[in-house]
């Protein structure tokens, strides 16, 4: 049963699209289909309100909804391949000009986390946003020292709203796993608590600075990315300051092909990004839109935003390294073996079968541009072929896949002529060489050997351990067999004994009621 809380929320959501002129959408859902003829009572049939185009339409009803809606069109803002043009064109607009929250309120959290007023903490304070987004805004500012900086100030109330709509979430979910049987196979209410603890990560500015410095740390001195600097001192769990950069935003190709920009290195550049954070760092930047991407000319990228990283379990990682390495060079019966063997499909399923199910889904896109790539039939196969093998969504790589979705659209959207499969390969090789050469095994002794020489003068206590208890094992088990075999016998004997009673209670009573 719903809880009012989700019920009101639900009613609101479909308010808000009624309100925006999105009745068609609302009427068209299986929940409201049967009540559509009363579309006549909404003040939108009759005034027909709906005067601005549908793409205006939908950002502003994604904006009054709230951050979680406004990320998913976020995420689908860099799918412009799957979406029709005008309505694209405008969801890029959620990715850093959401309507901003007033200056004095972001003055009164600034001054409330910092325990000081903003002219002690800034030299400079810009009261105008620089961008806001779904859940903080950012004011630029001037330090003491001269430096300038940005601010990131969290939205007030963000949490509650994150929250109710994170609880919807779950309902939904919840209602999916007991009326669709695909999604017990696609995870929903694991997918939906790795959104959540993704979510409440972002909400925490301090657990961002960290991330921003480690990821700074591993690309130091790069010549292909850059990190900005946190300024730590001014950091608190709402309010963050960070070095302020200056670029110009990936998606607005028109200005960097003024400015001269490699686009062909560009998204080389972004690939090999990608996999460097993945395979060599094991720890990437998970929100990867244009909004949170810019380019230092001609061709040297810089990011911001680290609210959400993510990080795979060494399995995983060298699951994953293997599976690429394996499509890139057209092994499909070695994808099909590495994904029964790490469990991302049952254990019974027929290797040539789902080899051949691989086959056809890569072969038509194998060694082709983008350009000529048509994601929205790569899915749809994508999703039959998963359908038809059980196969299981793995919560721990949505993140991950969300990634690679953004860097596969920003390289569609900077240069279409990208061959993907030509600019990963080598670089997968090289991480497997590194990874499984002979130097980088004695490497890896030699990192445990620590370990190993701290635990070396107990390992005689525990070979007698073991050895003892191999020793006793035998007469144990051989006590505790005799043991089961007398329970046995007195189960054996208690169920002669209680057939017995009951026989003879049948005969007492027969006779009782011949004699009768």
């Amino acid at each position: 049963m719903i809880r009012p809380k989700i019920l009101l929320r639900l009613i609101h959501i479909n308010w808000v699209l009624v309100f925006h002129g999105l009745d068609e959408i609302v009427l068209k859902t299986h929940l409201f289909r049967p009540v559509r003829f009363l579309a006549v009572f909404s003040p939108n049939y009759w005034l027909k309100r709906q005067t601005a185009p549908r793409g205006v339409r939908i950002r502003r009803a994604l904006e009054d909804l709230g951050p979680i809606y406004v990320k998913f069109g976020q995420a689908l803002s860099t799918r412009k391949d799957l979406l029709p043009d005008d309505i694209a064109d405008e969801l890029v607009k959620l990715q850093d000009r959401v309507p901003p929250f007033p200056s004095e309120v972001a003055r009164g959290i600034i001054e409330q986390e910092l325990g000081m007023s903003v002219s002690d903490a800034f030299a400079e304070f810009n009261p105008e946003p620089l961008a806001s987004a779904s859940v903080a805004q950012v004011h630029t500012a001037v330090l003491h020292s001269g430096e300038q900086v940005i601010i990131k100030v969290l939205r007030p109330d963000i949490e509650a709203r994150i929250h109710s709509d994170v609880g919807l979430l779950y309902e939904l979910a919840r209602f999916a796993e007991r009326f669709w049987p695909d999604a017990r196979r696609l995870r929903a209410l694991e997918v939906v608590a790795e959104f959540e603890k993704t979510t409440q990560d972002e909400l925490d500015l301090i657990r961002e600075a960290a991330n921003a410095t480690k990821l700074r740390r591993n690309f130091e001195g790069s010549d292909i990315i850059y990190i900005p600097e946190v300024h730590w001192p001014l950091t608190r769990q709402k309010v963050m300051v960070m070095e302020r950069i200056q670029g110009i935003p990936v998606g607005e190709i028109a200005a960097l092909r003024e400015g001269g920009a490699n686009f062909k290195l560009l998204a080389e550049r972004g690939v090999e990004i990608f996999f460097t954070q993945v395979f060599r760092d094991n720890f990437f930047h998970a929100d990867m839109h244009p909004g949170n991407i810019f380019v230092d000319l001609p061709a040297k990228y810089i990011a911001v935003d680290f609210g959400i990283v993510g990080s795979l379990s060494l399995s995983d990682q060298r699951y994953l390294a293997e599976n690429f390495l394996a499509f890139f060079n057209r092994d499909y019966r070695r994808v099909a073996q590495m994904h029964v063997e790490s469990g991302w499909v049952p254990g019974s399923t027929r290797i040539e079968e789902f080899e051949s199910a691989i086959r056809s889904v890569c072969e038509p896109i194998f060694e082709k541009p983008l350009k000529d790539i048509s994601f929205g039939q790569l899915l749809l196969r994508l999703f039959q072929t998963a359908r038809r093998f059980d196969m299981h969504v793995q919560p721990q790589l949505v993140l991950l896949q969300k990634t690679l979705l953004n860097i596969e659209g920003l390289g569609r959207q900077l240069y279409p002529d990208l061959d993907l499969w030509q600019t990963a390969k080598p670089f997968l090789e090289k991480w497997f060489h590194e990874r499984m050469s002979p130097k980088a095994k004695i490497d890896r002794i030699i990192k445990q050997f620590p370990e190993l020489a701290e635990q070396f003068p107990e390992v005689p206590s525990l070979i007698y351990k073991a050895l003892d208890n191999a020793a006793h094992a035998r007469p144990n088990a051989e006590a505790h067999n005799r043991e089961l075999a007398l329970l046995r016998r007195q189960m054996e004997s208690n169920h002669r004994r209680t057939v017995w009673a009951i026989l003879a209670s049948a005969v007492m009573i027969s006779v009782a009621v011949l004699f009768r």
